[in-house]
């Protein structure tokens, strides 16, 4: 099967979980603690995905700068694209216990969540090494909680399930179109343009966890927040070491 597919599928399995998430949360009523810990180990497996397999890497293809670079540029522009949903209305901000926003805003939301996770699987592949593993582990642990509980939330306020589904599988093609991207556009590009975007991907990722995840997680599980992040970077940091 040729690479460009298997980018495309790549994304497609990322941006699946949050069906899955979905359907579990449709079929039954997941504990608000059950999500948040896995919000958490998530948030932990991203982290250390984006330190040892997408900055180590840019640094090691484009040098200090491009990486520094992309790193800062992906930050800014997720905090600002994050900031500008909160302040239209369309989604409340995480960590606050209000209703996840507006359907179009839970859309808007995890798109914006989702094009750097599903592009940087593309870019994993460009040069022939084959899709990143921990990246893919740490997409799909992260997005199965955001599932659950966008879901929970459009099932409460009497969204019906074709409503909830086509949107959901609408954003998952949506990441395998960014995974295709990813890899099509820089499939021979210089090692520096390369390590800006994978960096600029993961300082949208960081960006996120930040913004969401770690505040959401930390609302329910409390105590437990830490031990559950910490968890997931060594398990992580196992399959990074591993592979």
């Amino acid at each position: 099967m040729a690479d460009w597919i298997w980018a495309a599928v790549a994304g497609l399995v990322a941006g699946g979980a949050l069906v899955v998430g979905a359907a579990i949360a449709w079929a039954v009523e997941v504990p608000t603690k059950v999500v948040a810990s896995v919000m958490a180990f998530g948030a932990g497996v991203l982290i250390s995905a984006l330190a040892y397999d997408l900055v180590l890497e840019a640094q090691e293809e484009g040098g200090f700068w491009p990486t520094v670079g992309g790193f800062a540029v992906g930050a800014v522009v997720y905090v600002a694209a994050n900031n500008l949903l909160d302040r239209l209305d369309q989604r409340n901000p995480r960590g606050k216990g209000e209703s996840a926003g507006t359907g179009i805003g839970i859309a808007l939301g995890a798109l914006l969540d989702g094009i750097p996770e599903s592009a940087v699987l593309g870019l994993s592949m460009v040069g022939g090494t084959g899709v990143s593993v921990p990246v893919l582990l740490a997409i799909v642990i992260s997005n199965v909680p955001e599932g659950l509980s966008s879901t929970a939330s459009l099932k409460q306020e009497g969204r019906s399930a074709r409503y909830v589904f086509v949107l959901w599988i609408g954003i998952a093609l949506a990441s395998a179109i960014a995974a295709l991207l990813g890899f099509v556009l820089l499939d021979g590009a210089s090692g520096a343009t390369t390590a800006f975007i994978t960096a600029l991907a993961a300082g949208a990722i960081l960006a996120m966890i930040c913004d969401t995840m770690i505040p959401e997680a930390f609302r329910t599980a409390h105590a437990l927040t830490g031990l559950l992040v910490t968890s997931g970077f060594l398990l992580s940091y196992a399959v990074h070491s591993a592979g």
